[in-house]
This record gives C-alpha cells, structure tokens and sequence, in this order.
C-alpha cells in the first residue's frame, strides 16, 4: 500500500513497509455483517482507536504521531482478537492488519495481552491526575471517588459500562491469557497507589508504608468488586444505560464504605 496510508505512521524502512492487499481475516476495514460490522461504532467498550486523546495540548508533534501509530495498532489487534478470539491470533497477523512490522507492535506493546488490555498506562495516569491535581481540601478518596463517577457519567471504557462492552470482557474472560494479565494489573495498580497515598501525606513514594499499601489494596479491591457486578450484569444481557444507572448507586456505597474504613483518607 502507499505510504500516505500509513495513517500517520513514521517512514517506513525494512520489513515496515508492508504492501498488497490482505485477505480473509486479515481483511479488517472491509464490509462486514452481524457483530463484525464494526468500523466507526464502539465494541469491547471502545472505539478503534483507543487511547489518550490525541488533541491533548501537551502532547508534541511526533508524540500525537505515536500515539496514532499506538491506537491503530491497538484497534487492529482488538477486531482480531474479539473476531477469533485473543489466543488464536498472533502478534503478526496483528502487525500485518495494522501495517507495521512485527518489531513495531513490540515497540509499542512489550506484552501480547497489552494489544487487548491497551488502557492500563491511561487507567494509572488518570489515577495519578487525580490525587496530585485534586482541590485544595479534597482527600485523595474523594478524588477517586469524583474520578469514578466521572468516568461513568461519559461512559469512559475504565467505568466498565457501555453499549457493546460485553464483547470486551467475553473475549477477557475466555482467554487464561488476558485473565492472568488482569491480575497482574491489579497488583500493579496497588502499587501505583500505594505510592501516590504515600506522596499525598508527604512520604516517600518510593517506600509506601504498610498503611499506604493496606489502603491501596481496600480501595483497588473495592472498586474492582463494584466493576465485576456491572461487568456480570452486561454479560447477563441486561441494558448498558439501566446496568449504569445502578453502577452509580454502587460506587457511591462502596466509596462511602471506604471512607469508613479509612478515616484518614476520607
């Protein structure tokens, strides 16, 4: 294919440039019918392109550029994956779907299940925003609980509600892959947290005492109870917009009972 459709991609050099026409299921911006037909509508809870928000201001030229290229490769991947399922496709099937070189999906995405998951970085920034930029005489649960909501009421894909995010956490559920990857997620996000607790007491972030690391692990436990009930409701078949009127109601309790449980934080 030219260059120019490259989409915002860097020059290609070596196995990068990738030409010819794909076929069967690499066929990705093609029609398609059912559940397939997907270009332009919202499946697994997101767009194709995914992401940080490319108009961000603070981002440079080149940054919005890889951040193009991450989206691409990321939207191609999520197709495939939700289309066969995320353990029988390969990482160059999915280079080939979003014309870049397998080493390129790599550079972008160290792990496989990353190409899936591609929201973590956003989900630990978006957490870190919140505590460090919170108002003056907002505690950091109070925060989080103004980020958990918020991102309900646009029906961001961390809220884990919306039209078409049951093909998001089937695909999830199915693969032992991406289950184990979540894990890890959880764990990391803790620790993320723990550190940011730290911070906002004016400890080290590099040392979160057992206090910050208790009530990182709380909160992140919490909110991922009140994300599994919603998520099990979709997957019942029950309405996004009545399964989120309900989410809300959740998240209010559970911060409510988190700000019991940690006194020092409400």
């Amino acid at each position: 294919m030219a260059d120019e459709q490259r989409r915002g991609d860097e020059p290609a050099t070596g196995d990068e440039r990738i030409s010819g026409e794909r076929s069967g299921d690499e066929r990705i911006s093609g029609e398609r019918s059912g559940d397939e037909r997907i270009s332009g509508e919202l499946i697994g809870g997101r767009q194709e392109e995914t992401g940080f928000d490319e108009e961000d201001g603070r981002l440079t030229l080149r940054e919005r550029k890889k951040l193009r290229t991450r989206q691409r490769i990321s939207g191609e991947a999520t197709l495939l994956f939700i289309r066969r399922g995320f353990d029988n496709v390969t990482v160059a099937e999915v280079a080939r779907a979003a014309e870049v070189s397998t080493m390129t999906v790599f550079n972008y995405f160290p792990r496989k299940e990353d190409l899936f998951l591609d929201r973590i970085p956003e989900a630990r920034e978006l957490i870190t925003r919140a505590i460090r930029e919170r108002g003056a005489g907002e505690s950091p649960l109070a925060a989080l609980r103004r980020l958990a909501l918020g991102l309900l009421a646009e029906r961001h894909p961390l809220a884990a509600v919306g039209e078409g995010f049951e093909h998001f956490w089937r695909t999830v559920l199915e693969s032992p892959a991406l289950r184990a990857r979540g894990r890890e997620v959880v764990e990391e996000m803790e620790n993320t947290l723990a550190a940011l607790l730290a911070e906002a007491a004016g400890g080290d972030a590099a040392r979160p005492g057992h206090d910050d690391r208790l009530a990182a692990a709380l909160i992140i436990a919490a909110i991922r109870v009140a994300h599994a009930d919603a998520v099990a409701r979709q997957l019942g078949g029950d309405p996004a917009d009545e399964v989120a009127v309900g989410q809300e109601e959740v998240l209010r309790c559970t911060f409510d009972a988190l700000e019991r449980a940690l006194p020092g934080l409400g």
